[in-house]
């Protein structure tokens, strides 16, 4: 069991009336949007919509392990000269203190992105995995301003992609709610390499794809607060996909219950999309499926060997977390990769 601060995170979370107000405490550790995402991830609407805060969650597990892959990502896009542009589907605020009144209340950072840079400053991590780490770490320290030590801040995922851009590249952001967005045009005013519009997160698939670049990633993170989450999740890959066939495609999605991952690995297979890879890491058995076990990402024209680079990676990132429940596992679900 998850332990902050001594004790259980869901005994913490349930004496707590300012934590984030999902009916399952263990849904929302791992579940934000890794960016500015300020939305609730479980299988089932919460209460409320558009309710959760992020915040709350900012550097934790599920954020760690969709970031390193996100950095990896980038790094793969700067090794052409040729000019790329990102679309992040569901970018919320940008970045988060991780000294404030929410992410102490929880101490979710600690079991994530603050364990994970001890782990890379005592050389733990094997020489593989530390190097494909070390864009990610190293784009956290930069945001951060702190070089050693535990971090401060952590960036959501338009800031840490926005580390990456050389001069010619774009990264335009999605964010439906209105005071996220607004946040959001304020982290990055003046900033002409980015665009911020307000507006959800799917209609951004069809008003920015393909773009002119021709290159580029597209980051696809909705909120799972509503149960056709997960359909939309396909619909919106099949929509994209079919606009700009030759990007590449990362999509994030939690684990509760694994016959719904299943299911949703089952419609990828069907859905004529060729070179569909899934890496999925969890930190709890399947004994219950009313909490959130563990977190994937779907990844579509996943770079060159980038599946040899995530079987090496995310076992490490497991151990680095300290997780002794769960697995880190990658597999070709669609494509001429299957094995």
């Amino acid at each position: 069991e998850l332990q902050i601060n001594g004790a259980s995170y869901e005994s913490q979370i349930a004496t707590d009336p300012k934590a984030p107000s999902c009916q399952d405490p263990l849904q929302a550790i791992a579940v934000g949007r890794g960016h500015g995402d300020c939305r609730c991830r479980p299988l089932l609407a919460c209460s409320s919509p558009m309710n959760y805060r992020h915040a709350f969650h900012a550097g934790n597990p599920a954020d760690v392990m969709k970031h390193a892959i996100l950095a990896l990502l980038m790094t793969r896009l700067t090794a052409k000269p040729a000019p790329f542009a990102v679309l992040d589907t569901h970018a919320g605020i940008g970045r988060y203190d991780l000294t404030g009144d929410e992410a102490t209340r929880t101490g979710e950072a600690a079991l994530g992105i603050q364990r994970l840079l001890q782990a890379a400053e005592t050389g733990t991590l094997a020489a593989t995995p530390a190097e494909a780490l070390a864009p990610y770490l190293d784009a956290v320290r930069a945001a951060a301003g702190q070089p050693t030590g535990p971090v401060s801040s952590y960036p959501g995922s338009p800031c840490l992609a926005r580390t990456f851009l050389r001069e010619n590249d774009r990264l335009i952001l999605a964010e439906l709610h209105p005071e996220d967005a607004q946040t959001l045009k304020g982290v990055f005013r003046g900033d002409r390499q980015v665009a911020v519009h307000h507006m959800d997160g799917w209609t951004a698939l069809k008003a920015h794809l393909p773009p002119k670049e021709k290159r580029g990633l597209v980051l696809i993170d909705p909120p799972f607060e509503a149960a056709d989450d997960f359909d939309r999740l396909v619909a919106g890959l099949a929509l994209a996909h079919s606009r700009w066939p030759t990007g590449i495609y990362a999509l994030w999605y939690p684990i509760k219950d694994r016959a719904v991952s299943w299911r949703l690995h089952q419609r990828l297979e069907d859905s004529g999309i060729p070179k569909i890879l899934v890496a999925e890491l969890t930190w709890n058995d399947d004994a219950r499926m009313d909490r959130l076990n563990g977190s994937g990402m779907i990844l579509v024209n996943p770079p060159w060997q980038l599946d040899e680079t995530l079987r090496q990676m995310l076992p490490a990132l497991h151990e680095a977390l300290g997780f002794t429940k769960g697995i880190a596992h990658v597999e070709w679900v669609a494509g001429e990769h299957i094995a």
